[in-house]
């Protein structure tokens, strides 16, 4: 297939709108779902890409709501907000032929076993992603930093041959695509920073940076690793030994305008993905037994935001 591959793009947000964007402007086959505003905007001027590594403008951009018009494809990159796994993998079936992968770049650790339930988990292939992208405007994408990566692999941990057909796509754009021979001790480790983050970027209204050079609250933050490190390690999860100190030393060294993405949510009064974050580790935690005060507590903080408010100030 290479470069003939056919990919939708479900969920065209800041995730979606990046990875799906390089593709399109590479020359693939891509088709964005979107809705809203922002379908309008990319319908009628294409969808603008704005970063540290310049503009990219495609136009015209396939783009639609109905994810049953677009037909059959090879690869679909499911880009949605966690509360919204179950609705969008129904929406997604008529997208879903014998071979079709799924890849699933969603926050939380749940998402994919969920997604798979639905759709068949031989269709499902885990995507941690490391960048950082929002809708700026309807039907523009904003992205920071020179080099995107993300990493991807079979949930069942069978030989991944088959994505190297995926992955070369990306050669010659600013995004690298990396196989995962473990890609559930990978989603753990991004997990161990991505709920800490999440939750204290909104309890402080604070960016990363600034967060973890307070001496105060870099306890707090390593604290909270811990907590979901160790829910990890009681299920034999294989992290990397040094995560904690990984992701501390990332924090420290984040550029000082960079918040959780679950923060921008907060803002503007969208629902939270708290229930797949600290909400997650705290529910876990109780089933294995195994403390987790600090995330209990931020998800108890910001439940009452968790379904969506009017714009809070910063």
């Amino acid at each position: 297939m290479g470069s003939f591959m056919k990919i939708a793009v479900m969920g065209t947000g800041g995730m979606g709108g990046y990875y799906g964007g390089y593709l399109a402007a590479a020359g693939c086959d891509v088709t964005f779902i979107a809705r809203g505003e922002h379908l309008a905007a990319i319908q009628k001027n294409g969808l603008s890409l704005k970063g540290d590594n310049g503009d990219i403008h495609i136009n015209p951009t396939p783009a639609t709501d109905d994810p049953g018009s677009i037909g059959p494809v090879d690869v679909v990159l499911f880009c949605v907000k966690l509360y919204d796994v179950e609705t969008a993998a129904e929406l997604i079936q008529p997208l879903i032929k014998k071979d079709t992968i799924v890849i699933s770049f969603l926050n939380g650790i749940d998402g994919p076993e969920r997604l798979a339930k639905i759709i068949g988990k031989q269709h499902v292939i885990g995507g941690a992603a490391y960048a950082s992208a929002v809708i700026e405007a309807p039907g523009i994408v904003r992205y920071k930093g020179t080099k995107g990566h993300f990493k991807i692999g079979y949930l069942d941990g069978r030989a991944n041959q088959g994505l190297k057909e995926f992955q070369n796509l990306y050669s010659g754009t600013p995004i690298e695509c990396e196989i995962s021979d473990d890609i559930l001790a990978t989603l753990w480790d991004k997990f161990i920073l991505l709920a800490t983050n999440s939750g204290l970027s909104c309890i402080c209204r604070q960016p990363v940076g600034i967060i973890y050079n307070d001496p105060d609250l870099l306890v707090l933050a390593m604290t909270m690793m811990r907590e979901v490190e160790s829910l990890a390690i009681s299920q034999n999860i294989k992290i990397d030994d040094d995560i904690i100190e990984k992701s501390v030393a990332w924090s420290k060294s984040a550029p000082i305008d960079l918040y959780a993405s679950m923060y921008h949510d907060l803002r503007k009064g969208r629902p939270l993905e708290l229930a797949g974050m600290s909400g997650f580790v705290a529910t876990l935690g109780e089933q294995l037994k195994i403390a987790t005060p600090c995330h209990k507590t931020v998800f108890a903080c910001l439940k009452p935001y968790m379904n969506g408010s009017e714009g809070i100030a910063k």
